[in-house]
């Protein structure tokens, strides 16, 4: 498919420790999927600024049999219904269901999903911002061509300590963060005007050895 000559406003999360809790037992029924605060809050800003919000994830308890995909609908649900209330909105789900012996193509690291979101929503994804907790969140970002965004919720504290993140990566604070910090973004685009970089965020910071913050 080709890709839009004017791409669409998009923004792709990580679901598992960027929007919601993680767990080391997986996150396997409505009941557990619990919103991290102001997760929802900084999706809404997201939507009623324009932009369409896609969640890409792994959800490996499907293919270990931990619950299924009416428990993993369920899940999605409650999660759109708390958004609304909050003036937000999902535009779409894609999730993995494999484990790693299963070799596919679709579970980050690879990118796979981020390139089924690219081709549905006809974007190139090298104008899209990408966000996650884990390392295997940014590298299938960088793999698609996409902006890597690390948030130190779930697992991210641990990850932003490594010095193998994918060149270019920013690191945020949390969810309602990044979200700060790339509206900034924008509206400095918009508005053709050098804002101080200060004012981009202090959390966020290029991924490099002498830059990480900690």
């Amino acid at each position: 498919m080709p890709i839009s000559s004017t791409s669409p406003k998009l923004v792709i999360l990580d679901r598992d420790g960027t929007i919601n809790e993680d767990s080391d037992h997986f996150v396997k029924s409505p009941d557990e999927w619990i919103p991290l605060p102001g997760a929802l809050q900084a999706i809404a800003r997201l939507s009623q600024m324009g932009w369409q919000v896609v969640v890409a994830t792994n959800q490996s308890g499907l293919g270990r049999g931990l619950f299924d995909i009416v428990a993993l609908n369920a899940m999605h649900e409650k999660m759109k219904q708390l958004l609304a209330v909050e003036g937000g909105r999902i535009e779409a789900v894609f999730f993995c269901p494999h484990v790693a012996s299963d070799m596919c193509h679709c579970r980050k690291p690879l990118p796979g999903l981020f390139e089924q979101i690219g081709e549905r929503f006809r974007a190139d994804l090298r104008d899209v911002p990408a966000v996650g907790d884990s390392l295997r969140d940014l590298q299938a970002a960088a793999a698609a061509g996409a902006q890597p965004h690390l948030v130190r919720t779930g697992k991210g504290q641990q990850t932003a300590l490594r010095d193998d993140l994918p060149s270019g990566t920013v690191i945020h604070e949390d969810l309602s963060h990044f979200v700060d910090y790339w509206l900034q973004q924008q509206a400095q685009l918009n508005d053709g005007t050098d804002l101080p970089e200060e004012k981009l965020g202090q959390d966020a910071l290029a991924a490099s050895r002498d830059q990480r913050g900690v």
